[in-house]
């Protein structure tokens, strides 16, 4: 069965293109231009993904996205300007799985929305023998890097795709302190528009997700005026 995105975007015109080539990729797409409208078509089918702008009539997108998150884990990518900085930031808290700056590359968008549905499709199935021996280990923390899967002490652990790059590439790399900067290169590996606040909300949110306690963090670790290390 094709998956269902909902593209929520006021500019038919974005919303057209955005259509048109996830229609291309086989994906079934419904399309909201503000919203409030989103709310209602999210609550009549949940979808496989959200594509959310954040400048929106009725209700922006910080709302849509609180909404949706109260009621589901369904992937969200938020569109956003080059210049709303602080709305990314606010959009990552919020529980959103990535943004993407506009104008973007349409190549782009559909890599994410693949990556992002790929690895939700996977989460906390049983890892083929195969798929197993691609685990790696830490502390108690397990990250299969084909099933997309991340457990504590054999409980699954809930992250958006963002999270799990960054968890991911730490642990390949444990014991190595990357500034902000190495990591906004590395893990997200294009161009951001704006602060490294995107990495440090990122990490708060990774070690509420992972550490017994996320003021004392045993995990990842910080190495004041550097950058961060993962040491489990």
């Amino acid at each position: 069965m094709a998956r269902n995105i909902l593209v929520v975007e006021d500019d038919r015109n974005i919303s057209d293109l955005i259509r048109m080539y996830l229609e291309k990729e086989g994906f079934e797409v419904r399309s909201a231009y503000d919203g409030g409208k989103a709310v209602e078509e999210f609550d009549k089918q949940a979808p496989d993904m959200v594509l959310l702008d954040i400048m929106l009539p009725v209700m922006d997108g910080w709302a849509v996205c609180a909404y949706i998150r109260e009621k589901a884990k369904t992937p969200i990518i938020m569109l956003t300007a080059k210049s709303e900085v602080n709305d990314r930031i606010t959009g990552l808290e919020m529980g959103a799985d990535d943004y993407l700056v506009k104008p973007f590359e349409m190549k782009e968008l559909m890599a994410r929305v693949k990556a992002n549905i790929r690895r939700r499709s996977m989460e906390y199935t049983p890892a083929t023998p195969a798929q197993a021996a691609n685990t790696v280990e830490a502390g108690g923390l397990a990250l299969n890097q084909e099933t997309y899967q991340v457990t504590k002490n054999g409980v699954p652990v809930d992250l958006t795709q963002k999270e799990y790059d960054l968890l991911s590439y730490l642990i390949r790399e444990r014991g190595k302190v990357f500034s902000r900067e190495d990591l906004m290169q590395r893990v997200w590996n294009y161009e951001y528009y704006g602060d490294m606040r995107t990495v440090d909300v990122t990490v708060r949110r990774l070690r509420e997700k992972i550490e017994d306690d996320p003021g004392k963090p045993r995990y990842i670790l910080t190495r004041r005026g550097v950058g961060y290390y993962f040491a489990g």
